[in-house]
């Protein structure tokens, strides 16, 4: 059944979770799969508010939000890490598009990737401990990250002239999947927080547009780096919205 080939495409995709199958599957399954991402991102969440649960009985809350932060890394491979790393070494560089899409190809790590790097898991450290961990924030920050990846996709053109591990999610992620998948974050955000979540997803979403057309610009287009770039920074977003929210 292709909803559940491509959700397990997603799984296997945006996470490390060991799912030995292989899928014949194209293109379009990658940008059409982008709908279940925020479905990805509740599994994440869940696994997390487990891992929360049990160092919580032995360690403070300080430590545990370091474990959260690594366990997430192990959990996503560190895949839209690297992209946030790129995007910033390549936007950053103050070059032309051609070099700018050059240079977030380029596995080396520059200064400006180490600083947002740096700089994002310190905001996420922070807003998690002020937060006290709670548990609608574990469970949420990662599918706030994932609706990231579908809007960034799906209101963008790919940005290079050669194929790229983005082009399949830009190329096949449109509005009905903008839409459905927007239909899955607002299910999802209501069940967790009730009404008011219905209009925090909204604004992750808009968060989600608003960078990634500040990302796009100067290059005409998104790349797979900027999609994860997005992702992390949506997290950060929405982590952010709830410590103003809860105070």
């Amino acid at each position: 059944m292709v909803i559940i080939k491509r959700f397990v495409i997603m799984v296997q995709f945006f996470t490390s979770i060991p799912i030995p199958i292989n899928i014949n599957c194209d293109e379009k399954d990658y940008g059409k799969g982008l709908i279940y991402a925020p479905l990805v991102g509740l599994i994440l969440g869940f696994l997390l508010f487990l891992a929360y649960n049990l160092l919580s009985l032995f360690l403070s809350t300080n430590i545990v939000a370091v474990f959260l932060i690594i366990g997430y890394i192990v959990l996503t491979g560190g895949l839209h890490l690297d992209g946030l790393g790129d995007t910033f070494d390549g936007l950053y560089s103050n070059r032309p598009k051609e070099k700018i899409l050059e240079i977030m190809r380029d596995s080396r790590v520059g200064t400006n990737a180490v600083l947002a790097l740096i700089s994002i898991i310190l905001l996420n450290y922070v807003m998690l401990t002020e937060l006290s961990i709670m548990a609608e924030v574990v469970l949420l920050f990662p599918v706030a990250g994932r609706i990231g990846s579908l809007m960034g996709a799906g209101i963008s053109v790919y940005a290079r002239k050669n194929e790229g591990l983005g082009k399949s999610f830009i190329d096949h992620c449109k509005k009905k999947e903008m839409f459905l998948g927007s239909i899955i974050s607002f299910v999802i955000f209501g069940a967790v927080l009730g009404i008011r979540g219905v209009l925090i997803s909204f604004i992750v979403m808009i968060s989600a547009c608003l960078i990634t057309k500040m990302f796009t610009t100067k290059i005409g287009g998104a790349t797979g780096d900027i999609l994860g770039a997005v992702c992390e920074l949506n997290q950060t977003v929405f982590l952010l919205l709830m410590y103003l929210l809860m105070r």
